[in-house]
């Protein structure tokens, strides 16, 4: 018996130890919050939101409860909650469904939407992060009342611009030659906790190995700083092009921020996606954004102006771009950089409260 599944077995006995607790709950009254418990993104984004739900006055319990109590308001993480979806517990119950486009390879993407038709008057509201994933939920004929598009936010405290100086010691920190241009890519890419050797396609490891690939000749200083776990297929083809980098396995999300600051543009190449954080985190840090449209980079990057954009597995897009932000003008590159850390401002968690109180109305009592 692995270590997780201990972890999980003791958390269930406590919580049932504690259940007469919750008799004297009033209906409605408590907001449930339900992570994964992977230690990863989603935990870290129910975290963020219980604080801002917090902050505007709303009660808010741990998951683990709503298994034990009954008429409350539950927030499950993901939209996977639709695999395996929680008994009749008269709650309402709410869920953010990120990505996931049925139809587009992966079977459990269309069984989650499948589901979705099935089970949607159970759902008292949905968040999206964006409006592609907006247009698809509604087409299970949910009720729009019910559906609200919320980004994916971030802690705007935990992010500081780069600066000369900051860039010069995060790189001896992580012994990154001070001359290099640092192309990074921070996000979970292989399939599994393990290694990572086999590829989650849809965040597009091989859209950046290419697109590194392509950059090479390019740009000889070229190295790359990857972040997140599982990121084995990516390091076995950078090794193979001969491409120099270095991996950071953080373990705690406050030690992703300070990495931004090694870097000189910062990548996403993901076929789908919800967020990611990282078009966010980006911006706020003051790092040159080069993404694919996907999530809500589609609906928060203006090309040019805050970020650069291209289309799905446009390699030599992404690869022109990079050069490009390699080729800023002092003027032009402090524009952009400005842009973005108005954009990361407006879709920080400081502003979101009044989104989520307006997302729980009618929904807590």
């Amino acid at each position: 018996m692995n270590g997780q599944v201990m972890r999980h077995m003791l958390r269930s006995a406590v919580f049932r130890a504690a259940a007469p607790l919750v008799r004297g709950w009033r209906d409605y009254s408590r907001l449930i919050l339900a992570g994964d418990q992977g230690g990863w993104v989603l935990d870290e984004e129910i975290r963020d939101l219980r604080s801002t739900c917090r902050a505007e006055g709303l009660r808010t319990a741990c998951g683990g409860w709503e298994a034990v109590s009954r008429r409350q308001c539950v927030f499950y993480a993901s939209q996977f909650v639709l695999l395996n979806p929680p008994e009749d517990r008269g709650h309402r119950m709410c869920f953010a469904y990120f990505h996931g486009k049925p139809g587009s390879g992966p079977a459990e993407f269309d069984e989650v939407f499948g589901n979705l038709r099935q089970t949607r008057e159970r759902w008292a509201r949905i968040q999206v992060s964006h409006s592609e994933m907006r247009d698809i939920v509604l087409s299970s004929g949910i009720a729009p009342d019910r559906v609200r598009v919320i980004p994916i936010g971030i802690r705007l405290g935990m992010f500081s611009a780069a600066t000369a100086e900051t860039r010069a010691a995060m790189r001896r920190r992580l012994d990154i030659p001070d001359g290099a241009f640092v192309a990074g890519s921070f996000q979970k890419d292989g399939n599994g906790w393990g290694e990572g050797l086999e590829p989650k396609w849809i965040k597009g490891p091989d859209v950046l190995v290419e697109t590194l690939r392509a950059l090479k000749p390019r740009i000889p200083e070229l190295f790359v700083l990857l972040c997140g776990p599982a990121r084995g297929y990516v390091k076995r083809g950078l090794a193979e092009a001969g491409i120099p980098f270095r991996h950071v396995f953080a373990r705690r999300y406050e030690e992703i921020p300070p990495l931004y600051h090694a870097l000189d543009a910062c990548l996403v190449t993901s076929r789908q996606e919800g967020g990611p954080k990282a078009v966010l985190e980006s911006m706020a840090s003051g790092i040159p954004l080069v993404t694919t449209r996907v999530g809500q980079a589609m609906d928060l990057v203006r090309p040019g102006e805050n970020g650069f954009m291209v289309a799905v597995e446009d390699m030599e897009g992404l690869a022109h771009s990079v050069e490009q932000v390699r080729g800023l003008g002092r003027e032009a590159r402090q524009a952009l950089l400005r842009a973005g850390r108005a954009t990361a401002e407006a879709n920080s968690w400081d502003r979101q409260g009044g989104l989520w109180k307006d997302f729980f109305a009618g929904v807590m009592e």
